[in-house]
């Protein structure tokens, strides 16, 4: 029910902020839901044994969300800056994987949400299009997975995934897509539609199985508390923070 709860009250102010919030306000959104994301990510690398990110983290990531064109400049500082203040680490053989830690962490969270904004400067439609994709793909696996379920996706990840949720998963963005575009993106052809909803949710079910890893070497169920019945925020985009990335890519090679 917590679930059910939480989605009703997340679903529609998040559609509101997509598709018709103030730019600034959408930015502040982005910004705030980025920054919890990187605070459950810091608790991850915490949980497995390697100095947290840190302040500059966070600044380094915004820098990288809201700052318009100059991604590739701010990429070569984060990892310059990340391997300099390495330095600071009293145990040494923690340095590499502290800088990585970091620069995967900006990279990860904060880029994949830079995607976001990229996506809605295109069209708003486009952003509820990559988010609500995960939302049908994720509704379907979960209910198909329990019903039907018997043959385990990725055991030594995430024991409950299955097969036939995974299949369903795509399945339902398929068919979502096929309803949308028609509809929102009426100028995308089906078959380019078809293929980018399917890329997608691949890469969201990717997503989701590698937050699971990051979880489970870690030694914990979720990445935070924050959406009761859900866990984390994290828990929550983890699909999404890679279904971006690939429609934004796929946006901009073949429409």
């Amino acid at each position: 029910m917590k679930r059910v709860l939480t989605s009703l009250v997340l679903i529609p102010l998040i559609t509101y902020v997509m598709l018709w919030a103030p730019l600034p306000v959408f930015l502040a959104v982005l910004a705030l839901i980025a920054g919890l994301c990187f605070y459950e990510y810091a608790g991850l690398v915490s949980a497995h044994s390697i100095p947290p990110p840190g302040v500059f983290g966070y600044a380094a990531g915004l820098t990288l969300l809201l700052l318009p064109d100059t991604q590739s400049a701010i990429l070569a500082l984060v990892v310059i800056l990340a391997l300099a203040l390495s330095l600071r680490v009293r145990d040494l053989s923690e340095a590499l994987p502290y800088a990585g830690a970091l620069v995967l962490g900006v990279l990860y969270v904060f880029g994949g949400w830079r995607m976001a904004l990229l996506l809605r400067m295109r069209s708003p439609y486009w952003v509820l299009f990559a988010v609500a994709l995960n939302w049908a793909g994720d509704g379907a696996a979960y209910y198909v997975g329990r019903w039907i379920g018997r043959h385990r996706l990725a055991p030594a990840v995430s024991p409950a995934k299955t097969w036939e949720g995974s299949i369903a998963s795509l399945a339902a963005s398929v068919l979502f897509a096929l309803l949308y575009f028609p509809r929102l993106l009426p100028d995308v052809p089906l078959l380019v539609a078809v293929a980018v909803a399917s890329a997608a949710n691949i890469a969201g079910q990717l997503g989701d199985l590698c937050e699971s890893a990051l979880k489970r070497g870690a030694g914990v169920k979720d990445s935070g508390n924050l959406l009761p019945g859900h866990g984390g925020w994290l828990d929550r985009v983890d699909s999404v923070l890679f279904a971006l990335p690939v429609t934004y890519f796929l946006l901009t090679r073949l429409i």
